[in-house]
């Protein structure tokens, strides 16, 4: 068997969008109260995208920082992978969008959907294409705007979720 080769997170990034929505905006939609939230779920906001903003505008953003942090450019990635419950379309992939975007030009790109667990899959994923010797830098992002399908009824999950995007840069060199 062939020996791995170690692989790095060479830099981290993130993005939140500009609408902050508070626990009492739930108050005339469901029966709540910003304590109930506070104390059953320890959240006191969340963020939502708004009008024309999608999954691969956040990502876009979120990965920009993390490739400024890691010291690299979008051509020198080899790969992008975005796990979302909340791609933009079917298809293209929102990671072809966030390829594009970024003008990863050499870099191969592919969506994970896997609910709770999209980023943690995408990262295992890259882990593995880079341990292979197969890529040399993926960038992982993950990413919902998930307040699109939220049913403002349900007390039990509308509170629970927000958009945003986080992402990192692996690499052998990290």
């Amino acid at each position: 068997m062939a020996e791995l080769i170690p692989v790095g997170i060479a830099g981290t990034g993130s993005y939140l969008p500009e609408k902050v929505i508070p626990n009492s905006w739930f108050e005339d939609k469901v029966e709540t109260s910003d304590e109930w939230i506070v104390q059953r779920t320890g959240i006191k906001e969340r963020r939502f995208v708004e009008g024309g903003q999608a999954t691969s505008h956040m990502c876009i953003q979120a990965g920009k920082r993390a490739l400024e942090m890691a010291g690299l450019a979008a051509e020198d990635l080899d790969l992008v992978i975005v796990g979302t419950l909340t791609p933009d379309y079917y298809l293209p992939a929102c990671a072809a969008l966030v390829q594009d975007g970024l003008g990863a030009k050499n870099a191969g790109a592919f969506d994970i959907s896997a609910a709770c667990t999209g980023f943690l899959t995408a990262l295992q994923s890259a882990e593995a294409f880079i341990a292979s010797g197969r890529m040399k830098r993926v960038l992982v992002l993950g990413a919902e705007s998930l307040s699109r399908y939220l049913d403002l009824t349900d007390r039990t999950s509308c509170i629970l979720f927000g958009d945003g995007a986080g992402a990192a840069v692996l690499g052998i060199d990290a």
